[in-house]
């Protein structure tokens, strides 16, 4: 996933940086929060993460003003501010979860994973379109230049995250997770066999190649 970690605190951020980095994670770091709040309403973010306690703008004020602004990314408080009345107000403001410092990073990690795989707001739509390749979600029908391809329910999913994600990079682990529930890596190339099958029928039969390959990574589909 894509992260914005908004934390100005130097030990904590190198900390939780170095953690979701080496959990596969990409993270964006930010220490004030009117930068902040402009990284995340204009870039796609998968889960933000905020401290309450900022330079420039405090982050519950910052997360107010996101919520105002339409974006329903997903936001979890990691903050020393742990009174009921502080949590409440957190959650209140627009925040999907609350984690008092000193933390277990492996909860953050968890509870990030968590909110990562919450379908978000502005995602539930009824038609995915990249390029001439257009996905409709209510009759679960595929088609490319209007021809209709026959998907497996599975590689419907498949297409789905990935269509979902156009143009960033969706990791095997984040596919394994996502279409076939796996938390664990099952040692087979089941992911590399569908995306195998999906190739087959969404980018051989046509010019222009939609699903790509990022090496040791993942895979991408953009045109």
């Amino acid at each position: 996933m894509r992260l914005l970690l908004v934390e100005d605190d130097p030990r904590t951020a190198d900390y939780v940086v170095k953690g979701l980095s080496e959990a596969g994670h990409v993270c964006d770091l930010l220490r004030d929060g009117r930068d902040a709040l402009f990284a995340a309403t204009r870039d796609a973010y998968d889960v933000i993460v905020v401290d309450r306690m900022l330079p420039g703008l405090d982050g519950l004020s910052m997360i107010k003003a996101v919520r105002a602004a339409g974006v329903r990314t997903p936001a979890i408080f990691l903050t020393s501010v742990g009174g009921v009345d502080d949590r409440v107000e957190g959650l209140e403001a627009g925040g999907d979860d609350y984690l008092v410092k000193p933390f277990a990073f492996s909860e953050l990690l968890a509870r990030i994973n968590a909110l990562g795989r919450r379908p978000a707001v502005q995602e539930l739509k009824t038609t995915l379109r990249i390029a001439d390749l257009e996905m409709d979600l209510i009759q679960r029908r595929v088609t490319r230049q209007g021809q209709a391809i026959d998907l497996q329910p599975r590689e419907f999913s498949l297409l789905e995250v990935l269509m979902r994600g156009e143009g960033r990079v969706i990791t095997r682990t984040m596919l394994l997770e996502r279409v076939w529930d796996f938390h664990f890596d099952p040692k087979t190339s089941v992911v590399e066999t569908h995306i195998s099958r999906l190739r087959a029928k969404i980018d051989r039969p046509f010019e222009t190649t939609l699903i790509h390959t990022v090496r040791n990574t993942g895979y991408s589909v953009h045109d």
